[in-house]
């Protein structure tokens, strides 16, 4: 799979959080924030924020003398057999979160081996999910989820997908031609959450916003039926705003 070269990373990116999880691990008996800033080089406006959403999931604490040391739901991601049961039930739970923040079916989706792969979901009576009548796998061109994954791939990458899975119009909205397929793609700022309006599905109207680390690619989507389209500018950037606490369940 072949990657485009990484953009300036938004806040949930992963990189800081990741260098902010490993500095504190590396001190096992608690470290400072103005220390973590140091070994980081995180500025201290965005460290701060950082720290509360790591705090607030549980991945790190904060001791009796001001110093943080790892949080319990990190230990449990590192704890062998159970870490796979650990990372997808604290999935769940922010999947669940967002769900009621946001008022939408909330997503995750990988891009695993060359295919679109929906990974976890939370929906719910007032909040239902997207009726896949056309395999997620065969319809990247058309949903916000498949579009969100092939603007982290470069144009080689692109290729190859779509040489295995045909463009084909799912509804009048598609795009059927691969020129202007990764001319969007490409015009797409990789801060600002990736839309589907009846793209895929009639009636339905989708956003995405990346999630990556690395080799691994994936992102944090929602769904809507079209008689609430007119929340869905605000509920994708409440997703945006609410995707930093996914990061480290994903990359862990």
């Amino acid at each position: 799979m072949a990657l485009k070269p990484e953009p300036t990373a938004p806040f949930h990116s992963v990189q800081y959080a990741l260098r902010v999880l490993e500095t504190i691990s590396r001190h096992g008996g608690g470290v400072t924030d103005a220390q973590i800033a140091r070994e980081t080089g995180l500025p201290t406006g965005h460290l701060a924020p950082m720290l509360l959403m790591l705090r607030r999931e549980g991945y790190v604490e904060q001791v009796g003398d001001g110093a943080y040391v790892i949080g319990d739901s990190l230990v449990l991601l590192g704890s062998g057999t159970t870490r796979q049961e650990a990372l997808e039930r604290k999935l769940q739970e922010t999947l669940t979160e967002l769900r009621d923040s946001v008022g939408a079916a909330v997503y995750i989706s990988r891009y695993i081996d060359g295919e679109v792969r929906i990974t976890q979901y939370a929906d719910g009576p007032r909040t239902p999910k997207v009726n896949e009548y056309v395999d997620f796998r065969s319809a990247a061109h058309a949903s916000a989820v498949g579009k969100c994954l092939l603007t982290q791939l470069d144009q080689n990458g692109r290729r190859d997908h779509l040489s295995r899975h045909k463009i084909a119009r799912l509804t009048s909205r598609t795009i059927t031609n691969e020129k202007l397929l990764f001319s969007k793609l490409d015009a797409q700022p990789p801060t600002v959450p990736v839309l589907d309006l009846q793209e895929y599905a009639v009636g339905t109207v989708c956003a995405a916003v990346p999630l990556t680390a690395g080799s691994a690619v994936g992102c944090l989507a929602l769904s809507l039926p079209i008689e609430h389209a007119h929340r869905l500018r605000a509920a994708a950037d409440t997703l945006n705003r609410r995707a930093a606490p996914v990061v480290p369940s994903l990359t862990l």
